[in-house]
């Protein structure tokens, strides 16, 4: 029950919290994909915390609610790519068909994809050259190249080959398939199929010796 007498509280307002103390509604993601989007475009030098917060119209400290500092953003760059670009990728194609002639076919035909394959492949193009100069992103290309080589062994093995020739075919299917997804010279698109059912063919034939 309240007392009459009682002189009522005064309500107490708090001052509004400075805008860069306020939790940014971005996520990681959201800091990861503006990242790639000026790795591709500008080059690695070019991923900056200023720059990214510029284009993503939000202040510096923001940044500082998801990653350490701009290494640890670059790590989570590197991390999402070869999530997408491997794990989740060889997953989606083992799981697509359990006939390995079939799995054969979907990695021959990952360059022809149409603008998946085209942003997948700038992304990659990207990073390879990030490579060339940081040896982080070294090994995340070198394990990348690993993991989808033993995954494309796998099918080979499938397939009846020996070990030793499943890593061989293999190392040449990946080979095309970077090429192929690499190679910006117009090609009609009959001939890029052509070319990807002779490169199956080749492939499949048995060599005595």
């Amino acid at each position: 029950m309240s007392n009459p007498s009682a002189t009522p509280a005064r309500r107490v307002s708090r001052p509004a919290e400075p805008a860069e103390a306020v939790r940014s509604t971005l996520t990681p993601d959201n800091w990861i994909e503006a990242a790639t989007d000026v790795l591709v475009s500008q080059g690695i030098d070019r991923v900056r915390v200023d720059l990214l917060a510029g284009e993503l119209g939000v202040t510096r400290g923001s940044f500082y609610w998801h990653f350490k500092d701009r290494e640890d953003l670059l790590q989570r760059v590197l991390q999402a790519w070869r999530e997408r670009a491997t794990e989740e990728l060889t997953h989606r194609l083992g799981m697509a068909s359990a006939d390995p002639r079939e799995q054969l076919r979907d990695v021959i035909s990952l360059p022809f994809r149409g603008r998946s394959a085209a942003r997948a492949a700038r992304i990659e193009l990207a990073i390879r050259a990030w490579a060339r100069r940081d040896g982080m992103a070294r090994q995340a290309v070198d394990e990348a190249d690993s993991s989808r080589i033993a995954y494309i062994a796998q099918i080979f093995s499938s397939l009846g080959f020996t070990i030793l020739e499943a890593r061989s075919r293999a190392f040449l299917l990946y080979s095309f398939v970077v090429a192929e997804s690499q190679i910006s010279a117009p090609v009609p698109a009959a001939q890029r199929a052509d070319r990807a059912r002779f490169v199956e063919r080749l492939l499949l034939q048995r060599v005595d010796g």
